[in-house]
C-alpha cells in the first residue's frame, strides 16, 4: 500500500483549506517542534507528508539563502497548492518531491534535518519505516514528529460526559468514528503514545519527547466539521455512521461553544538525532 492509498482523509481543495485550518490551530506547538529541531539557515530539511504547505511555510521563514526545502508528498495537488503558497517565500529553495514517503527515496540524501507533522499516522506499519529511515541517515541528522493523540483525552471527556456534561458526547463520538476509520484501514491512530520508545529502540540518540493538550476553540470544531466532509462516504460504507448521522453530528459540533469545552485532543512531539 502505497501513501496515497493509505491516506484515509481528502487530498481535495476542501481539504487543504482543512489543514490550513489545522495549520493555524497548532501554530504554537508547531513552531515549538522546530525550535526543538534548532533549525540553522543553511539547512537541507527533508518534510514528510508536505501537503499543502501550511508547515513548510514555518520552515523556509527559519531557512536562509543557502537553505533547502525539500517537501515529498504523494499528492500531485496538494503540492501545486503548496508551490502557489510558497511562492516567493523567503530566500531558501523550495523543491517538491512527488513520492511515497514510506519508500525512503534518494530526496533524503544530505538531510539536515528530517521533520513530519501529522504524518506518521497515515503509514502502515510505520515502526519499521522509521528503523529503516535511521539507517538512511547520516549520524547527527536531527529528526523530529509531531503527532496527534486522539485516545488520551476521551478518558477525561467520558467522565465529563457521565456526570452532567452531555453536549460532549459529539466529541466523543466524533473521535470515536475516526478511531473506527483507521483500525478499518490496518493504520495506528495513536502511533505517537509510542513514538519516542520506537525512536530510541530504532537506535536514534538524544530522543526528547513531550505531550501538549490542544485547547479548544472554533477553528478545531470546524476542522472537525471539515473532516466529517472528507470521511461520510467511508463512514457510511463501513456502517459507523449513516448520512443523516453525520449530518446531526455536524449540526451538534457547530452548536457547541468551544471556549466551554475541555481539550478534545493533544499533540506528541518528538525530538532526537540519528
Amino acid at each position: 500500500m502505497n501513501q496515497q492509498q493509505g491516506y484515509v482523509l481528502g487530498q481535495t481543495t476542501s481539504a487543504a483549506r482543512r489543514l490550513e485550518i489545522q495549520d493555524s490551530h497548532f501554530a504554537d506547538l508547531s513552531e515549538q517542534l522546530l525550535d526543538d529541531l534548532h533549525l540553522r539557515p543553511n539547512d537541507r530539511v527533508v518534510e514528510l507528508g508536505s501537503g499543502p504547505g501550511g508547515f513548510s511555510r514555518r520552515i523556509l521563514r527559519r531557512l536562509g539563502e543557502g537553505g533547502v526545502l525539500v517537501a515529498v508528498d504523494s499528492s500531485a495537488g496538494l503540492q501545486n497548492q503548496a508551490r502557489e503558497l510558497l511562492r516567493g517565500l523567503g530566500q531558501a529553495r523550495f523543491e517538491p518531491v512527488l513520492a511515497d514517503v514510506s519508500q525512503l527515496g534518494s530526496w533524503l540524501d544530505g538531510a539536515d534535518v528530517v521533520v513530519g507533522r501529522a504524518v506518521l499516522h497515515h503509514i502502515p506499519m510505520v515502526e519499521a519505516v522509521l528503523g529503516r529511515l535511521r539507517t538512511r541517515l547520516r549520524p547527527g541528522t536531527r529528526v523530529g514528529f509531531q503527532e496527534p493523540d486522539f485516545r488520551a483525552p476521551l478518558g477525561r471527556l467520558a467522565v465529563l460526559e457521565a456526570t452532567g456534561r452531555p453536549e460532549l458526547a459529539p466529541l466523543r463520538i466524533w473521535i470515536s468514528c475516526l478511531n473506527q476509520l483507521y483500525l478499518t484501514k490496518r493504520l495506528s491512530p495513536d502511533v505517537g503514545a509510542s513514538l519516542a520508545r520506537t525512536m530510541s529502540m530504532a537506535g536514534y540518540r538524544n530522543v526528547r519527547a513531550a505531550w501538549s493538550e490542544c485547547r479548544s476553540d472554533d477553528k478545531m470544531i470546524e476542522n472537525m466539521v471539515m473532516v466529517y466532509d472528507e470521511i461520510r462516504e467511508q463512514l457510511q460504507t463501513l456502517h459507523v455512521l449513516s448520512a443523516d448521522a453525520v449530518e446531526e453530528q455536524q449540526r451538534l459540533l457547530r452548536a457547541l461553544v468551544p471556549e466551554a469545552l475541555p481539550a478534545a485532543w493533544g499533540i506528541y512531539r518528538v525530538a532526537c538525532e540519528a
